[in-house]
């Protein structure tokens, strides 16, 4: 599938902001055998003073804005042609849960692809006991650790509730299973730690999802939103797979990453600091447009 995807942040300052450093990160990966970047770039208003494109350690495309001058807004709009390849449906090649501690431990790498980042709890996840007697009671014996993963999922988008009132960015995952109530960014950190606990190497994944309208209705301009979902590590021959909780399904044709990390902390689309006082509001608007 071929895609045009177009973001609009935008920032209202309450009090003007004397000055202010950012990281963005919205831009689409090129991730072999996933996806291709075949354009994309990000614009600003105001002017940053300063600009820096870059990678960080988990191969994200970051791009660091800084501003001297006093401005009572920031709009940022990025826009990319994004090829997502199909992925192929293969055998469950994964151990069961007892076996994947010794593949794990025959994994020597620690690039950014390395199972071992993402096991233990990370600056946004921390153990929570409750979620892992909840996985724990999901975990057959006998499983196989895709199977773990694929009926975590489906207990998740079963048992809760979406539900974008009833949370906010800095809602733990312990709220968050408390409540059975959330967005995808919650349903992401629950099936996380879930999985975590129970040994399995698991990441976030932050991107786009392209959605249809109900039948009969046109698509509304700037009505999609990025999206979060989940990759797990199945074992040295199952590699990463990907599952989103929030609609149950694997991520397919219609999930663009923009990238990876440890939890929400590592992939916030933008996060800085600013010289000011008082409010802000923000605003989020995405299209996701198929191309041919």
């Amino acid at each position: 599938m071929l895609y045009d995807i177009n973001l609009k942040i935008t920032y209202g300052y309450e009090v003007p902001v004397a000055g202010g450093r950012h990281l963005v990160r919205v831009l689409p990966a090129s991730i072999p055998g996933r996806q291709r970047l075949v354009v994309g770039s990000i614009g600003c208003q105001p002017t940053p003073g300063e600009r820096v494109e870059s990678v960080d350690f988990f191969a994200n495309p970051t791009t660091s804005i800084l501003f001297r001058s006093v401005h009572d807004s920031l709009a940022i709009r990025m826009q990319a042609r994004v090829q997502v390849e199909p992925q192929a449906l293969t055998a469950d090649l994964t151990p069961p849960l007892a076996g994947l501690p010794s593949q794990l431990a025959a994994c020597w790498s620690v690039d950014a692809e390395s199972p071992h980042h993402f096991v233990g709890p990370s600056p946004l996840l921390q153990d929570a006991p409750e979620i892992a007697a909840y996985a724990r009671a999901i975990a057959g014996e006998g499983m196989t650790v895709r199977q773990i993963g694929t009926a975590i999922c489906e207990r998740i988008h079963r048992d809760f509730a979406y539900d974008a009132e009833a949370t906010t960015v800095n809602t733990t995952p312990a709220e968050a299973f408390t409540l059975k109530r959330g967005v995808c960014q919650d349903f992401a950190h629950v099936m996380i730690v879930a999985l975590r606990s129970l040994g399995i190497p698991a990441g976030y994944v932050s991107g786009f999802l392209r959605t249809l309208p109900p039948p009969g209705k046109e698509r509304l301009e700037g009505a999609d939103a990025m999206h979060a979902w989940v990759r797990f590590w199945c074992g040295s021959a199952g590699g990463w797979m990907e599952l989103d909780p929030t609609n149950n399904i694997p991520a397919g044709t219609d999930h663009i990453v923009v990238g990876h990390g440890r939890d929400y902390g590592d992939v916030a689309p933008v996060i800085g600091i600013l010289k000011s006082y008082g409010s802000h509001t923000t605003e989020q608007a995405v299209d996701v447009i198929p191309v041919g």
